[in-house]
């Protein structure tokens, strides 16, 4: 009895011309967590990207912000204005004033992540059509029912 090889089908590779020629090699002593994935964990997050590109243009208090960032929760600025502070990014300046005023502020670093993440954001924008057909593309595939096994096994002996 033969055993047929599986084909394994491979997503179409870019064009040579599409694909950048950096390539990053990331540390691999580093002991613990990876400080790499830990950074992009926040930075790669929806929120932190708004957040950001709502802080380009100068310091805002909290409600402004979650004004301006549509969708997010209280719960989630917080958290994340918290990450960004804990990071460095961000700079929270308290004043005192009854009741007390807090503005959110980017610090150098802050801005150095602008260049970064308005890309990313701009890509998003650029490519939104593709992906929403993509997905429904996918959606549909997985909606489709799935023959079974013994059938699909039959069907190839």
């Amino acid at each position: 009895m033969k055993s047929k090889a599986r084909r394994q089908l491979s997503p179409p590779k870019a064009p040579k011309s599409n694909r950048p020629d950096i390539v990053v090699r990331l540390p691999r002593d580093v002991e613990g967590p990876c400080p790499v994935r830990e950074i992009l964990d926040q930075v790669g997050d929806k929120w932190t990207a708004l957040v950001i590109s709502n802080l380009a243009a100068g310091p805002l208090r909290f409600s402004e912000i979650k004004r301006r960032v549509r969708g997010i929760s209280q719960r989630m600025l917080t958290a994340t204005v918290r990450g960004l502070e804990r990071n460095g990014a961000l700079l929270r300046t308290v004043y005192p004033t009854i009741p007390p005023r807090v503005d959110y502020s980017l610090t150098p670093l802050g801005f150095s992540m602008l260049v970064p993440v308005q890309a990313l954001v701009g890509w998003a924008l650029d490519h939104r059509a593709e992906i929403t057909e993509a997905q429904l593309h996918f959606d549909r595939e997985q909606a489709k029912p799935v023959e079974p096994f013994a059938q699909v096994r039959r069907k190839i002996g």
